[in-house]
Protein backbone atom coordinates (compact mmCIF):
# COMPACT_ATOMS: atom_id res chain seq x y z
CA UNK A 1 0.00 0.00 0.00
CA UNK A 2 2.79 2.40 0.93
CA UNK A 3 4.56 1.71 -2.37
CA UNK A 4 1.36 2.37 -4.30
CA UNK A 5 0.83 5.69 -2.52
CA UNK A 6 4.41 6.60 -3.43
CA UNK A 7 3.54 5.67 -7.00
CA UNK A 8 0.64 8.15 -7.02
CA UNK A 9 2.94 10.77 -5.46
CA UNK A 10 5.55 10.15 -8.17
CA UNK A 11 2.89 10.64 -10.82
CA UNK A 12 2.06 14.10 -9.43
CA UNK A 13 5.74 15.32 -9.54
CA UNK A 14 5.71 16.90 -6.03
CA UNK A 15 8.97 18.78 -6.63
CA UNK A 16 7.33 20.80 -9.40
CA UNK A 17 4.20 21.77 -7.50
CA UNK A 18 5.74 24.74 -5.60
CA UNK A 19 6.52 26.29 -8.99
CA UNK A 20 2.79 26.34 -9.80
CA UNK A 21 2.06 28.01 -6.46
CA UNK A 22 4.79 30.58 -7.15
CA UNK A 23 3.12 31.50 -10.48
CA UNK A 24 -0.06 32.35 -8.64
CA UNK A 25 1.72 34.43 -5.99
CA UNK A 26 3.58 36.35 -8.69
CA UNK A 27 0.34 36.96 -10.59
CA UNK A 28 -1.34 38.24 -7.44
CA UNK A 29 1.56 40.62 -6.68
CA UNK A 30 1.33 42.02 -10.23
CA UNK A 31 -2.46 42.41 -10.10
CA UNK A 32 -2.42 44.17 -6.73
CA UNK A 33 0.28 46.62 -7.80
CA UNK A 34 -1.57 47.47 -11.02
CA UNK A 35 -4.72 48.27 -8.98
CA UNK A 36 -2.76 50.16 -6.32
CA UNK A 37 -3.89 47.77 -3.56
CA UNK A 38 -1.81 47.27 -0.43
CA UNK A 39 -0.42 43.73 -0.51
CA UNK A 40 -0.21 43.13 3.23
CA UNK A 41 -3.75 44.40 3.75
CA UNK A 42 -4.99 42.13 0.97
CA UNK A 43 -3.12 39.16 2.43
CA UNK A 44 -4.91 39.72 5.71
CA UNK A 45 -8.41 40.28 4.36
CA UNK A 46 -8.49 38.03 1.26
CA UNK A 47 -6.21 35.15 2.24
CA UNK A 48 -9.02 32.69 1.44
CA UNK A 49 -8.99 33.67 -2.24
CA UNK A 50 -5.21 33.34 -2.35
CA UNK A 51 -5.35 29.81 -0.94
CA UNK A 52 -8.12 28.87 -3.40
CA UNK A 53 -6.02 29.92 -6.40
CA UNK A 54 -2.79 28.42 -5.07
CA UNK A 55 -4.37 25.01 -4.46
CA UNK A 56 -6.32 25.23 -7.72
CA UNK A 57 -3.06 25.75 -9.60
CA UNK A 58 -1.28 22.96 -7.73
CA UNK A 59 -4.13 20.52 -8.43
CA UNK A 60 -4.25 21.41 -12.13
CA UNK A 61 -0.49 21.02 -12.44
CA UNK A 62 -0.55 17.68 -10.66
CA UNK A 63 -3.44 16.49 -12.83
CA UNK A 64 -1.57 17.61 -15.93
CA UNK A 65 1.59 15.63 -15.18
CA UNK A 66 -0.48 12.58 -14.26
CA UNK A 67 -2.13 12.70 -17.69
CA UNK A 68 1.30 13.26 -19.25
CA UNK A 69 2.34 9.85 -17.94
CA UNK A 70 -0.97 8.31 -18.95
CA UNK A 71 -0.53 9.39 -22.57
CA UNK A 72 3.17 8.41 -22.52
CA UNK A 73 2.64 5.00 -20.95
CA UNK A 74 3.58 2.97 -24.03
CA UNK A 75 6.66 5.08 -24.82
CA UNK A 76 7.72 5.10 -21.17
CA UNK A 77 7.58 1.30 -21.14
CA UNK A 78 10.57 1.49 -23.52
CA UNK A 79 12.38 4.69 -22.51
CA UNK A 80 11.45 5.17 -18.83
CA UNK A 81 10.27 1.83 -17.46
CA UNK A 82 10.91 3.02 -13.90
CA UNK A 83 7.93 5.41 -14.03
CA UNK A 84 4.86 4.52 -11.97
CA UNK A 85 2.59 3.34 -14.80
CA UNK A 86 4.97 1.18 -16.91
CA UNK A 87 6.50 -0.30 -13.76
CA UNK A 88 3.01 -1.53 -12.77
CA UNK A 89 3.01 0.42 -9.51
CA UNK A 90 -0.09 2.39 -10.56
CA UNK A 91 -2.51 0.84 -13.13
CA UNK A 92 -3.23 3.15 -16.05
CA UNK A 93 -6.98 3.25 -15.30
CA UNK A 94 -6.36 4.37 -11.71
CA UNK A 95 -3.96 7.03 -12.95
CA UNK A 96 -6.73 8.37 -15.22
CA UNK A 97 -9.14 8.54 -12.24
CA UNK A 98 -6.45 10.26 -10.17
CA UNK A 99 -5.69 12.86 -12.84
CA UNK A 100 -9.38 13.54 -13.46
CA UNK A 101 -10.09 14.11 -9.77
CA UNK A 102 -7.14 16.48 -9.45
CA UNK A 103 -8.29 18.54 -12.41
CA UNK A 104 -11.88 18.71 -11.18
CA UNK A 105 -10.60 19.94 -7.83
CA UNK A 106 -8.46 22.57 -9.57
CA UNK A 107 -11.33 23.92 -11.67
CA UNK A 108 -13.77 23.91 -8.75
CA UNK A 109 -11.42 25.86 -6.47
CA UNK A 110 -10.80 28.45 -9.18
CA UNK A 111 -14.56 29.01 -9.68
CA UNK A 112 -14.94 29.37 -5.93
CA UNK A 113 -12.50 32.29 -6.08
CA UNK A 114 -14.24 34.12 -8.93
CA UNK A 115 -15.79 33.53 -12.35
CA UNK A 116 -12.82 34.87 -14.34
CA UNK A 117 -10.37 32.60 -12.52
CA UNK A 118 -12.74 29.68 -13.14
CA UNK A 119 -12.90 30.39 -16.87
CA UNK A 120 -9.10 30.64 -17.05
CA UNK A 121 -8.81 27.33 -15.18
CA UNK A 122 -11.04 25.65 -17.77
CA UNK A 123 -8.95 27.06 -20.64
CA UNK A 124 -5.80 25.98 -18.77
CA UNK A 125 -7.17 22.45 -18.34
CA UNK A 126 -7.89 22.23 -22.08
CA UNK A 127 -4.39 23.53 -22.87
CA UNK A 128 -2.82 20.96 -20.52
CA UNK A 129 -4.72 18.07 -22.08
CA UNK A 130 -4.04 19.17 -25.65
CA UNK A 131 -0.34 19.26 -24.82
CA UNK A 132 -0.34 15.89 -23.09
CA UNK A 133 -2.47 14.16 -25.69
CA UNK A 134 -1.45 15.71 -28.99
CA UNK A 135 0.79 18.77 -29.37
CA UNK A 136 3.67 17.36 -27.32
CA UNK A 137 4.91 15.44 -30.37
CA UNK A 138 5.52 18.56 -32.48
CA UNK A 139 8.80 20.46 -32.46
CA UNK A 140 7.31 23.96 -32.35
CA UNK A 141 3.68 23.54 -31.28
CA UNK A 142 4.61 21.33 -28.30
CA UNK A 143 6.89 23.80 -26.49
CA UNK A 144 4.51 26.65 -27.41
CA UNK A 145 1.52 24.77 -25.94
CA UNK A 146 3.47 24.02 -22.76
CA UNK A 147 4.47 27.70 -22.50
CA UNK A 148 0.85 28.77 -22.93
CA UNK A 149 -0.07 26.57 -19.96
CA UNK A 150 2.41 28.40 -17.74
CA UNK A 151 1.29 31.78 -19.05
CA UNK A 152 -2.33 30.91 -18.25
CA UNK A 153 -1.26 29.90 -14.76
CA UNK A 154 0.26 33.34 -14.20
CA UNK A 155 -2.91 34.91 -15.63
CA UNK A 156 -4.98 32.90 -13.16
CA UNK A 157 -3.03 34.55 -10.34
CA UNK A 158 -3.50 37.96 -11.99
CA UNK A 159 -7.27 37.31 -12.07
CA UNK A 160 -7.59 37.32 -8.26
CA UNK A 161 -9.55 40.58 -8.37
CA UNK A 162 -11.97 39.26 -10.99
CA UNK A 163 -10.49 41.42 -13.76
CA UNK A 164 -7.44 41.38 -16.00
CA UNK A 165 -5.08 43.99 -17.39
CA UNK A 166 -1.52 43.92 -18.74
CA UNK A 167 -2.12 40.36 -19.96
CA UNK A 168 1.01 40.59 -22.12
CA UNK A 169 3.14 39.97 -19.02
CA UNK A 170 2.00 36.33 -19.26
CA UNK A 171 3.94 36.03 -22.53
CA UNK A 172 7.21 35.99 -20.56
CA UNK A 173 6.63 32.57 -18.94
CA UNK A 174 5.41 31.31 -22.33
CA UNK A 175 8.85 32.08 -23.79
CA UNK A 176 10.64 30.67 -20.74
CA UNK A 177 8.80 27.35 -20.78
CA UNK A 178 9.26 27.14 -24.55
CA UNK A 179 13.01 27.26 -23.85
CA UNK A 180 12.88 24.54 -21.19
CA UNK A 181 10.77 22.28 -23.38
CA UNK A 182 13.28 22.72 -26.20
CA UNK A 183 16.09 21.59 -23.90
CA UNK A 184 14.09 18.57 -22.75
CA UNK A 185 14.02 17.25 -26.33
CA UNK A 186 17.44 15.69 -25.70
CA UNK A 187 16.76 14.20 -22.28
CA UNK A 188 16.71 10.61 -23.45
CA UNK A 189 19.21 10.50 -26.32
CA UNK A 190 21.35 13.67 -25.87
CA UNK A 191 22.80 15.46 -28.94
CA UNK A 192 20.67 18.63 -28.78
CA UNK A 193 23.22 21.46 -28.91
CA UNK A 194 21.15 23.39 -31.42
CA UNK A 195 18.16 23.38 -29.05
CA UNK A 196 20.39 24.47 -26.17
CA UNK A 197 21.67 27.48 -28.13
CA UNK A 198 18.09 28.55 -28.89
CA UNK A 199 17.14 28.00 -25.26
CA UNK A 200 20.02 30.27 -24.18
CA UNK A 201 18.80 33.01 -26.50
CA UNK A 202 15.25 32.67 -25.16
CA UNK A 203 16.51 32.73 -21.57
CA UNK A 204 18.28 36.03 -22.31
CA UNK A 205 15.09 37.43 -23.85
CA UNK A 206 13.17 36.46 -20.70
CA UNK A 207 15.65 38.24 -18.42
CA UNK A 208 15.56 41.41 -20.53
CA UNK A 209 11.75 41.25 -20.73
CA UNK A 210 11.34 40.98 -16.95
CA UNK A 211 13.66 43.97 -16.48
CA UNK A 212 11.85 46.11 -19.05
CA UNK A 213 8.35 45.27 -17.79
CA UNK A 214 9.28 46.08 -14.19
CA UNK A 215 11.14 49.29 -15.08
CA UNK A 216 8.21 50.41 -17.24
CA UNK A 217 5.72 49.92 -14.41
CA UNK A 218 7.68 50.68 -11.27
CA UNK A 219 11.15 51.96 -10.43
CA UNK A 220 12.11 48.90 -8.43
CA UNK A 221 15.20 47.86 -10.37
CA UNK A 222 17.57 47.84 -7.38
CA UNK A 223 15.31 45.43 -5.48
CA UNK A 224 14.82 43.33 -8.60
CA UNK A 225 18.53 43.10 -9.48
CA UNK A 226 19.77 40.50 -6.92
CA UNK A 227 16.82 38.21 -7.68
CA UNK A 228 17.46 38.56 -11.41
CA UNK A 229 21.17 37.75 -10.99
CA UNK A 230 20.28 34.63 -8.99
CA UNK A 231 17.76 33.62 -11.65
CA UNK A 232 20.34 34.03 -14.45
CA UNK A 233 22.95 32.05 -12.53
CA UNK A 234 20.63 29.13 -11.81
CA UNK A 235 19.41 28.73 -15.40
CA UNK A 236 22.61 29.41 -17.34
CA UNK A 237 25.03 27.35 -15.24
CA UNK A 238 23.45 23.94 -15.99
CA UNK A 239 22.65 25.04 -19.55
CA UNK A 240 26.31 25.80 -20.32
CA UNK A 241 27.37 22.49 -18.82
CA UNK A 242 24.82 20.67 -20.96
CA UNK A 243 26.23 22.41 -24.03
CA UNK A 244 29.84 21.52 -23.21
CA UNK A 245 29.05 17.91 -22.31
CA UNK A 246 25.92 17.17 -24.30
CA UNK A 247 24.94 14.03 -22.41
CA UNK A 248 21.40 13.01 -21.42
CA UNK A 249 22.40 13.36 -17.76
CA UNK A 250 23.53 16.99 -18.13
CA UNK A 251 20.55 17.84 -20.30
CA UNK A 252 18.26 16.43 -17.62
CA UNK A 253 19.99 18.63 -15.04
CA UNK A 254 19.54 21.68 -17.28
CA UNK A 255 15.84 20.92 -17.58
CA UNK A 256 15.56 20.40 -13.83
CA UNK A 257 17.39 23.69 -13.21
CA UNK A 258 15.01 25.49 -15.55
CA UNK A 259 11.90 24.01 -13.96
CA UNK A 260 12.95 24.66 -10.37
CA UNK A 261 14.10 28.20 -11.26
CA UNK A 262 10.50 29.06 -12.11
CA UNK A 263 10.24 29.85 -8.40
CA UNK A 264 13.09 32.36 -8.75
CA UNK A 265 11.53 33.91 -11.85
CA UNK A 266 8.32 34.42 -9.91
CA UNK A 267 10.29 35.89 -7.00
CA UNK A 268 11.65 38.39 -9.57
CA UNK A 269 8.09 39.44 -10.44
CA UNK A 270 7.22 39.86 -6.76
CA UNK A 271 10.43 41.85 -6.11
CA UNK A 272 9.68 44.04 -9.10
CA UNK A 273 6.00 44.69 -8.40
CA UNK A 274 5.88 44.41 -4.62
CA UNK A 275 8.78 44.31 -2.15
CA UNK A 276 11.89 42.32 -1.26
CA UNK A 277 10.58 40.48 1.80
CA UNK A 278 7.56 39.06 -0.03
CA UNK A 279 9.91 38.07 -2.86
CA UNK A 280 12.08 36.28 -0.31
CA UNK A 281 8.97 34.49 0.99
CA UNK A 282 8.27 33.23 -2.56
CA UNK A 283 11.94 32.28 -2.90
CA UNK A 284 11.57 30.00 0.12
CA UNK A 285 9.57 27.69 -2.15
CA UNK A 286 12.84 26.92 -3.97
CA UNK A 287 14.46 24.86 -1.17
CA UNK A 288 11.13 23.03 -0.81
CA UNK A 289 11.28 22.15 -4.52
CA UNK A 290 14.95 21.16 -4.31
CA UNK A 291 14.30 18.95 -1.29
CA UNK A 292 11.39 17.24 -3.02
CA UNK A 293 13.50 16.82 -6.18
CA UNK A 294 15.85 14.61 -4.13
CA UNK A 295 12.92 12.30 -3.45
CA UNK A 296 10.87 12.53 -6.65
CA UNK A 297 11.69 12.97 -10.33
CA UNK A 298 11.22 16.46 -11.79
CA UNK A 299 10.80 15.33 -15.41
Amino acid sequence: MKEKLMGFARLARPANLPTAAADILAGIAIALYLRNIDVLGFLTEQSGDIFLLVFSSVALYAGGVVFNDVFDAELDAIERPERAIPSGLVPKREAIYFGTILMLIGVTLAFKCNMLAGIISVILTIAILTYDGYFKQFGFAGPLNMGVCRGLNLLMGMSILGMLSHWYIALVPVVYIFAITLISRGEVHGNNKKHIVWAGILYAIVIVAISLVVIQQKDNSLILLPFLILFAYLIFKPLLKAYKENSPENIKKAVMGGVLSLVVMNACWVAGFSNWYLALAVLLLLPVSILLSKLFAVT
